[in-house]
């Protein structure tokens, strides 16, 4: 058994990918499982929060990893075989595992150093049609993107340069290249698995169904066959001046380099946002949720986070207590 890491951005196509892949006889997955963040970080004194105290925890593993002949090499080492033997029992008799998290960007290069044998598929996607999958997906289209901004701000050029660190032992595709010419991308990918292409899993995938609760929540339902929707309904999205502006800063922040990196050119990305006919009638509703984002990441560790609902009430006090999470 070989693991198989995708790696991408939340909503980057990455659930198309996984099904389609699937569907080949060789590959065995579950909807993204995470099992590696929880195990990687019980050493990091930071990032993680638990009832019993995770820093303390981490500084505790540490020590008791430093005694072991190895030292934290050989309680990395262990960790990874208990991560295999779990791949093994889901891949069962296939030789390939398939596991796949948007927050895998936090331990890629650990990927990399414990799963030498491992395949690793990097998946890019424009990130304008990332963010506008992220508001018509889960905040119900209001323009609230504080819960993935370190999903977008930090996670997007992480990966970029991870696949520069280990573009020789890694495998990169665009999803906009998987739709428009599925032939040439699709055989390609399996090539860099070693596997034989049958183009029937293009529409095969239709009938492969993962389960759980991770992934996807929306495209396995609306789309049953490769489609080309998604490519371009993106500008409808994000048709609004408050929306247009911010782009333009995001690419700003990811920059030239990030996007080549990725296969993209900023300037054409730029003209596409320009090109896009502005509607206004989201202008006060798109403020409001903005500047109630910024906030709401700044409070964030405090667990006050403010809501607003276009057309409807206000609320100023408190949604939640605790330490939130991503869907």
């Amino acid at each position: 058994m070989r693991p198989l890491f995708l790696l991408s951005p939340p909503r980057s196509g990455s659930t198309l990918v996984q099904r389609v892949l699937a569907a080949h006889a060789e590959i065995s997955t579950t909807p993204e499982p995470w099992i590696l963040l929880p195990h990687l970080y019980a050493a990091r004194e930071r990032g993680a929060f638990a009832e019993y105290g995770h820093g303390t925890a981490a500084r505790a593993i540490k020590d008791f990893a430093a005694s072991l002949p190895d030292g934290e090499h050989g309680y990395r080492r262990a960790v990874a075989a208990f991560v295999r033997s779990l791949y093994e029992q889901a891949a069962g008799a296939r030789p390939y595992f398939l596991d796949k998290a948007p927050r895998y960007y936090f331990i890629v290069d650990e990927l990399f150093e414990l799963f030498p044998d491992a395949k690793v598929v990097f998946l890019w996607r424009n990130p304008l049609a990332v963010v506008a999958s992220i508001v018509d997906t889960w905040t119900g289209g209001t323009w609230r993107l504080d819960r993935w901004h370190r999903d977008l701000f930090d996670g997007v050029p992480a990966l970029a340069a991870a696949f520069e660190r280990h573009a020789d032992r890694s495998y990169a595709v665009r999803f906009e290249d998987l739709i428009q010419q599925p032939e040439r991308t699709w055989a390609d990918l399996h090539a860099y698995l070693g596997l034989s292409f049958d183009p029937g899993v293009l529409t095969r995938f239709a009938s492969v169904s993962i389960g759980g609760r991770m992934g996807d929540p929306t495209g396995r339902l609306m789309y049953s066959s490769l489609s080309t929707e998604p490519l371009v309904k993106w500008k409808s999205t994000l048709a609004s001046p408050v929306r247009k502006r911010w782009a333009h800063r995001y690419l700003r922040h990811l920059g030239e380099h990030c996007l080549r990196v990725m296969g993209y050119d900023i300037r054409d990305l730029e003209n596409e946002i320009d090109a896009i006919r502005t509607r206004p009638t989201r202008m006060l509703s798109d403020q409001v949720s903005s500047w109630l984002s910024k906030l709401n990441r700044l409070r964030r560790e405090t667990g006050v986070v403010l809501t607003y609902r276009p057309g409807g009430p206000r609320y100023p006090g408190a949604q939640s207590k605790g330490q939130s999470s991503s869907p």
